[in-house]
């Protein structure tokens, strides 16, 4: 995907979080990705699939960087604007049904945005723990990722995002270390002295631009092979 026109869909994503949100007939996005999950099937014989969960971070991770995806086999299973809730929700069918080797959970600063309503961080970390069970419940290996930094969130008046982002990303790294579960930290590599995301990392203060992914891939690619092992 062209630069411009990378910028262009990361604007897009900014301007309109609560799309799927809004979607009371289909609230968790079920919808979504039915019918990609009916044409995928289960993996092959002595397949390691791997299915990335999130939001839009996830989403134009693929919008972006589609080579990413297509040559290291990975299944891409992010929505726009989503909440733990709506993912934890979609769990089973995004992920579960997809009988993966692998999981890498990226989500958190949505809720931390109030895109489906106010959430403590305990109603955070208790959504992203409950499918870290889910995962390790049915075989499947999960990552557990930090919350990028997030200095403001431009379309929502939350106050000092850049400090629930720490909190809860303590929370995250806790429990993975209590539970036995990789943590992949994005945070450490892109945080700047704000405690933001690096301007070199992105456009709009929340969603990586190319250069973020570049930073972010290798980093998840040795948690994916640590996972496999």
């Amino acid at each position: 995907m062209k630069k411009s026109l990378f910028l262009s869909t990361l604007m897009m994503l900014s301007m309109i979080p609560l799309l799927h949100s809004q979607n009371r007939e289909d609230w968790p996005g079920l919808r979504h990705f039915r019918e990609a999950n009916e044409k995928l099937g289960l993996p092959a014989k002595g397949e390691k699939r791997v299915v990335f969960m999130g939001n839009s971070i996830t989403q134009a991770w693929i919008e972006g960087r589609p080579e990413f995806f297509a040559d290291n086999a990975y299944i891409n299973r992010g929505i726009s604007g989503q909440t733990t809730p709506q993912m934890l929700l979609r769990f089973r069918a995004d992920v579960i049904a997809l009988k993966p080797a692998v999981v890498v959970i990226l989500a958190g600063i949505n809720d931390i945005a109030g895109n489906t309503g106010p959430s403590t961080l305990e109603m955070i970390m208790d959504n992203i723990a409950s499918m870290a069970e889910l995962a390790k419940t049915n075989g499947i290996v999960p990552i557990l990722c930090s919350v990028l930094p997030a200095y403001v969130c431009q379309w929502s008046a939350v106050k000092d995002p850049a400090g629930k982002v720490i909190n809860l990303n303590k929370m995250i790294k806790f429990y993975a270390i209590e539970h036995q579960i990789i943590y992949l930290d994005y945070y450490s590599s892109m945080v700047d002295e704000r405690k933001g995301l690096k301007a070199a990392y992105a456009e709009d203060e929340v969603h990586p631009n190319l250069a973020g992914y570049d930073v972010m891939e290798p980093l998840v690619k040795r948690a994916i092979e640590l996972a496999v092992k």
